[in-house]
């Protein structure tokens, strides 16, 4: 049996070639056998599918067709973020070009432990990180995997810097990965601010900080997961300047809107946050993953600095070779970065800020459609790109159903989100090319699954 062919060198190209194509007309052909957003039929039968389609894990003898059949199958078994009746999440579908800049850093396979793995893609990191922090007024940024390990890299950051205790104040709309974070890191129970409406409270936030002692972190939020709701960050960054409390914003959704000259206005405050979460698989159309933390005094971050005589030998480091272990938590990391650096290139701050804006306004027309029907209850107009809605008059169970229906049946993908106690469905734009007649669609399924 030959050797396979590797991805990269002088014979990777054409090793390559011939398997793009095997990949490129298994996605086409998986897509024509799903024949909508998802697969219908449910968990089970999707689940029986993949296993025929895969057979024997690590049979004896390899099978030549395992890449066509597999990719066939997992695109057959997808929920596709492009299409228009996928909206349910912010899962964004990625953009051609960031896509194309993935494959050649999967290709060149730099790992940024250390500079001899990989001399441009951490010049290319530290180049573009520093840029896109300045962009929100703040002064550097690490690469993360999303919003979870920024945030809980935020945290870290908090606790280190009041000398190894801090404890969270954060709104009853911050997403679950900041409390979550605080108990994986050993910090207090978080103190837990009412956020009516689905944005935090600014007084209760006040008379939280005037009843508290002890260091302490405030998390707000730019673009809340169930409703893409913005807290006041101007005014509780006012709070939190007056109580003397460090501040943390979680802008994994709405922190895209900084490319919008139309919407950045929204992000107002979030220059005086000592720590930013920023998403650009949610608005900013990359493939996952593409988290940042943005932090304001990079300073901070040398608690992260981890020494490996392997990976960042003192006299290596004093020759000049930069030492890359404290960029993050982690050892082993692809160069996210490159697509994020592509994107930008080509799009440039106006094609970018574009696609923010042309998502932002579907979302407007959706929820026009949804407050002129009349069969169907709107929560509100959109913030960023999320709309809220539900039929007129059921009660949660069969808003419940009706989702649950239309996901068994692959017709369409919404999610569901409870905001001032009852339940709504979500949808969430993030798909460009949307078209109005397909967020009409939209809500025909749902009028149709609707019990009368």
């Amino acid at each position: 049996m030959s050797t396979p062919p590797l991805a990269s060198g002088p014979d990777g190209p054409g090793a390559l070639r011939p398997l793009l194509d095997t990949v490129l007309d298994a996605l086409a052909s998986g897509g024509r056998a799903r024949g909508g957003p998802l697969p219908a039929g449910g968990p089970e039968v999707v689940a029986a599918r993949v296993a025929d389609a895969l057979g024997d894990v690590l049979p004896k003898d390899g099978d030549p067709d395992a890449l066509r059949a597999l990719v066939h199958a997992l695109a057959a078994g997808a929920a596709d973020p492009a299409d228009p009746l996928c909206a349910a999440h912010l899962h964004c579908p990625p953009l051609a070009v960031a896509t194309a800049a993935d494959l050649a850093a999967s290709v060149l396979n730099p790992s940024l432990d250390s500079w001899d793995q990989a001399p441009a893609a951490s010049a290319l990191e530290a180049e573009v990180t520093r840029a896109l922090a300045r962009e929100i007024g703040l002064a550097d940024a690490l690469v993360t995997t999303g919003g979870t390990e920024s945030n809980q890299l935020a945290l870290l950051l908090a606790r280190e810097a009041h000398g190894g205790s801090v404890r969270l104040v954060c709104g009853a709309n911050a997403h679950h990965s900041l409390p979550r974070a605080a108990w994986l890191l050993g910090l207090p129970e978080p103190v837990v601010v009412p956020a009516p409406g689905g944005v935090l409270d600014p007084a209760a936030l006040d008379a939280a900080l005037s009843a508290l002692s002890g260091p302490l972190l405030v998390a707000a939020t730019a673009g809340t997961t169930d409703a893409g709701l913005i807290d006041p960050l101007t005014e509780i960054a006012g709070l939190c300047g007056v109580h003397g409390v460090r501040l943390h914003i979680d802008a994994a959704y709405g922190g895209g809107l900084a490319f919008s000259e139309r919407h950045r206005g929204k992000l107002a405050g979030l220059d005086a946050a000592h720590t930013v979460t920023l998403d650009l698989h949610k608005l900013g159309w990359q493939p996952a993953a593409a988290g940042l933390l943005a932090v304001a005094r990079p300073p901070e971050l040398a608690v992260l600095h981890q020494h490996a005589d392997y990976l960042n030998a003192d006299d290596d480091t004093e020759a000049g070779l930069p030492d890359l272990l404290g960029r993050s938590l982690r050892t082993t990391r692809r160069p996210d970065i490159l697509k994020i650096a592509v994107t930008l290139k080509t799009l440039g701050r106006t094609g970018t800020g574009a696609l923010v804006d042309q998502v932002c306004a579907r979302a407007r027309e959706f929820a026009a459609l949804v407050q002129g029907h009349p069969r169907l209850e709107l929560y509100d107009r959109p913030v960023i790109s999320t709309v809220l809605f539900r039929p007129a008059g059921a009660d949660d169970d069969a808003v419940a159903a009706v989702r649950r229906r239309l996901l068994h049946e692959g017709r369409a993908v919404l999610g569901r989100a409870r905001l001032d106690g009852r339940l709504w469905l979500k949808a969430t734009i993030l798909n460009p090319h949307t078209r109005p007649d397909e967020l009409a669609q939209l809500l025909a399924l749902v009028e149709g699954t609707t019990p009368r």
